[in-house]
């Protein structure tokens, strides 16, 4: 599925639906759902993370957690005990993401985990990742947003 998001608040709308979903599908049995971004700098990854981390009841700021990796989030929704928002954009060998037990948030089924720079960490993602891609459109405020399950 692709489309086009004209501003930032048709951004976080689609964000806050794909955030439903999730909650509506429930935890997973194996492992913790998990919401790959990928695309250019700017193209919209941080604004979809705060869209969707609103429409799951998370009212703080969400800044992008570029220099600390990743900041955790308390989840009050049914099933779900937190949200990680993941910035991989500093990593280059995912051997890195051990030392702060990154397989452990991943292995816990309670644990949404939303991925910026995904790709730079795809090997230890699951295969059932939902991949949200962004580019920039012809206009300076649109985003071209696709969604794949691979």
């Amino acid at each position: 599925m692709k489309l086009v998001s004209k501003k930032l608040s048709d951004t976080h709308k689609l964000a806050g639906k794909i955030a439903k979903q999730v909650l509506k599908n429930g935890p997973h049995q194996k492992h913790a759902r998990v919401v790959a971004l990928v695309g250019d700098l700017g193209a919209g990854k941080t604004a979809f993370a705060q869209g969707f981390a609103k429409a799951l009841g998370i009212k703080r700021h969400l800044p992008s957690p570029t220099f600390l990796i990743f900041r955790s989030y308390k989840l009050q929704t049914t099933g779900f005990a937190s949200l990680y928002h993941v910035d991989a954009y500093r990593i280059d060998d995912v051997g890195e993401l051990e030392v702060i037990d990154f397989d452990k948030v991943l292995a816990d089924p309670r644990n949404i985990v939303l991925v910026e720079w995904a790709d730079k960490i795809k090997k230890i993602l699951p295969s059932d990742t939902i991949w949200v891609d962004f580019a920039h459109g012809k206009k300076e405020s649109e985003r071209v947003i696709a969604i794949r399950n691979k």
